[in-house]
C-alpha cells in the first residue's frame, strides 16, 4: 500500500505504475532491431532491401536510440502513406523522450524533405503518391505546468522547415519564369507533390510569428510549397485576443478536429464565435471562460445563448463539448438542444447549474449516448441532488467516465448515489475528490465498486479527518484488503488528481 505523497501533492491510496511505465517483456523483434540499428554504417548501405514490414520497428528503435541518420534514411524511403509518432511510438515513448529528442524531430523532418526534393525531380515520378502524413499529434496534452520550452521545440521543427521549403521553391519557381525553363514538370503536376505534417498548436506568444507564417505558407502551398503544416488540435489561451482570432482564421478547417480556448473574456465572444462557425468538422469544442465570467455573462445571458446556439449548430460534427466558468442557470436546453447529434463527453465544470438543467439532460437525446460527464464544482448534496440521481441512472448503460469532484458529496449523498453508481456497469474512472467524506462511507464505496468490472481507475480525496500514520494506514490497509479479497487489485485508488492528466487515464471513456 502506497500512502506516500504524489507529484500533485495528494497521497495515493491504492496504486500501481502507470501503464507506461510498467517494463513490458521487449519482443524479438525489438531487441533485433535495436541491434541492427546500433551500427548505422551497415543498415544504411543495406536499407533498400530489407522488407517494408520492418520499417516501423526500426523507426522506432532509431527514433528511441537517437540514430538520426537512419531516421533520415527511413522517412527519406518510407514505404507507407502514414506515418505516426503516436503508432510508432506507443507503449515505448513519454513525453519526455518526444520532446527531450530534438535531434530525432529534426532527422525525421530532414528526412520528408529529403523525400520531396527526391519526389519532385523527373527521375523519380513513381515516388510521388507514397508518403502524405506525418502525424505529429496526440503525443501530448495541454497543462499550464508543462515544459513551454519543450512544447515549442515540438511546433518549431516542422514550422521553419515548411517555411524554408516554401521560400525555397518560390525561390526556384522565380529563376526558373527568369530563365524561361520549360523543362520543368507542370505546376498542376508538382501541386500533387506533397507531405502534410499534422500537428497540435499550443499558442504561446513566443512562437506565434513562426507558426503565423508557417501556416501562412501551408495556405499557399497549394500553388507553391510541398510541406504544409496542418494543425488537427488547437489548445489557445486568449491573450492577447488579437493574435488569437488571427491564428484561428489561419487555420484550414478541414483539418482541425479539436479546439480548446482558454481564459476567454467574456465580453468579446461577439469577436470569437463568428471565427469558429466554419470548423464544420470540429469533433470536440472547450470553452474556459475567465474566472469573472459569470458575473459578466449574467447581464447578457439571452444574448449569450443565442451566439452559442447558432454556433453548436452549425458544429455537425461535435462529439466533445466542455465549458467552463460559463453561467448556464437554466440555460441549458436552449445550449444542447440545437446540436445535431448526440454527444459522447459532456464537461461542465463550475456552470452553475439548476435543478431544471439536469432534469433536461437526463431526458435529452444525449443520455443514450454519453460516456463522459463532468459535473464538477456543483452543491449535490442539496436541490441538484434529485436531478443529478435521476441523470446518473438515465446514463448509467453509456457511461464510462464521471468526474463529480469539488461536489459537496457528504457521506449521506454518497449513500444515496452508491445504488445509481452500482448500476454503471460499463464505467472506468470515478473521480470524486475534494468531497468531505469518511473512512466508512469509503469503505463502502470500494467495496460496491469491486463488482464494476470494467473500472480503472477511482480519484478519492483523504477521508474526512485522516492525517498521515495512524486512522489514514489503517484505511488505506483496509481498503487493499477489500481489493485483495475481490480480486480487484488492478483497480487503481489515488488522491492524486495530477493522475487525470497521463493521456491512459484521460481516455479512458473512449
Amino acid at each position: 500500500m502506497d500512502g506516500s505523497a504524489g507529484p500533485g501533492g495528494g497521497t495515493s491510496c491504492v496504486t500501481r505504475p502507470h501503464p507506461e511505465q510498467r517494463k513490458a517483456m521487449p519482443s524479438l523483434v525489438s531487441l533485433c532491431t535495436q541491434k541492427v540499428v546500433s551500427d548505422q554504417a551497415s543498415l544504411r548501405m543495406m536499407l533498400d532491401s530489407i522488407p517494408c514490414d520492418l520499417y516501423r520497428p526500426l523507426f522506432t528503435a532509431a527514433f528511441l536510440r537517437r540514430k538520426t541518420l537512419i531516421l533520415q534514411d527511413l522517412v527519406q524511403q518510407w514505404p507507407f502513406s502514414n506515418l505516426s509518432f503516436q503508432e510508432l511510438l506507443s507503449g515505448n515513448l513519454s513525453q519526455f523522450h518526444l520532446f527531450s529528442n530534438r535531434v530525432s524531430m529534426e532527422a525525421i523532418i530532414r528526412g520528408v524533405v529529403a523525400y520531396l526534393s527526391d519526389a519532385l525531380s523527373r527521375e523519380s515520378q513513381e515516388r510521388r503518391q507514397r508518403l502524405r502524413i506525418i502525424d505529429m499529434t496526440n503525443v501530448c496534452s495541454f497543462n499550464l505546468n508543462e515544459d513551454h520550452k519543450s512544447l515549442c521545440s515540438h511546433m518549431e521543427t516542422p514550422a521553419k522547415a515548411c517555411i524554408d521549403l516554401d521560400k525555397r521553391c518560390r525561390d526556384e519557381a522565380t529563376q526558373a519564369r527568369k530563365r524561361s525553363d520549360f523543362t520543368l514538370a507542370p505546376q498542376t503536376s508538382l501541386n500533387n507533390i506533397y507531405v502534410e505534417v499534422w500537428i497540435d498548436i499550443f499558442k504561446y506568444n513566443k512562437m506565434y510569428p513562426i507558426l503565423k507564417e508557417a501556416l501562412q505558407a501551408s495556405v499557399h502551398a497549394s500553388v507553391h510549397g510541398p510541406l504544409r503544416l496542418c494543425c488537427r488540435n488547437l489548445y489557445v489561451c486568449m491573450h492577447p485576443l488579437c493574435n488569437s482570432v488571427e491564428l484561428l482564421e489561419l487555420l484550414n478547417p478541414a483539418g482541425v478536429r479539436m479546439i480548446e480556448l482558454f481564459n476567454i473574456p467574456p465580453g468579446e465572444l461577439n469577436i470569437i464565435l463568428p471565427t469558429m462557425v466554419k470548423f464544420s468538422s470540429l469533433r470536440s469544442l472547450a470553452l474556459s471562460f475567465c474566472l469573472d465570467s459569470i458575473q459578466r455573462l449574467t447581464c447578457n445571458t439571452e444574448d449569450t445563448m443565442k451566439k452559442f446556439t447558432t454556433l453548436f449548430g452549425q458544429l455537425r460534427s461535435l462529439k466533445e463539448l466542455k465549458l467552463e466558468f460559463a453561467f448556464l442557470s437554466g440555460c441549458l436546453q436552449q445550449l444542447l438542444g440545437g446540436i445535431q447529434e448526440p454527444l459522447e463527453n459532456l464537461e461542465l465544470g463550475h456552470c452553475v447549474l439548476l435543478p431544471e438543467d439536469l432534469y433536461y439532460l437526463s431526458e435529452s437525446p444525449h443520455i443514450s449516448t454519453l460516456k463522459k460527464l463532468n459535473l464538477k464544482d456543483h452543491n449535490l448534496s442539496e436541490h441538484l441532488l434529485p436531478p443529478f440521481l435521476q441523470l446518473l441512472v438515465a446514463i448509467s448503460s453509456s457511461l464510462r467516465f464521471l468526474d463529480i469532484s469539488m461536489c459537496q458529496i457528504s457521506d449521506h449523498t454518497l449513500s444515496v448515489l452508491v445504488p445509481a453508481l452500482s448500476r454503471c456497469s460499463h464505467l472506468r474512472c470515478l473521480v470524486i475528490a475534494i468531497n468531505p467524506l469518511s473512512t466508512q462511507e469509503l469503505r463502502s464505496l470500494s467495496q460496491n465498486c469491486v463488482h464494476l468490472q470494467e473500472l480503472q481507475l477511482v480519484v478519492n480525496s483523504w477521508p474526512h479527518g485522516c492525517y498521515f500514520g495512524g486512522p489514514l494506514s489503517d484505511f488505506l490497509a483496509e481498503l487493499k484488503e477489500i481489493l485483495v479479497r475481490a480480486e480487484r487489485t488492478d483497480i487503481v485508488w489515488t488522491s492524486n488528481m495530477s493522475v487525470l492528466q497521463n493521456p491512459v487515464y484521460k481516455n479512458l471513456w473512449r
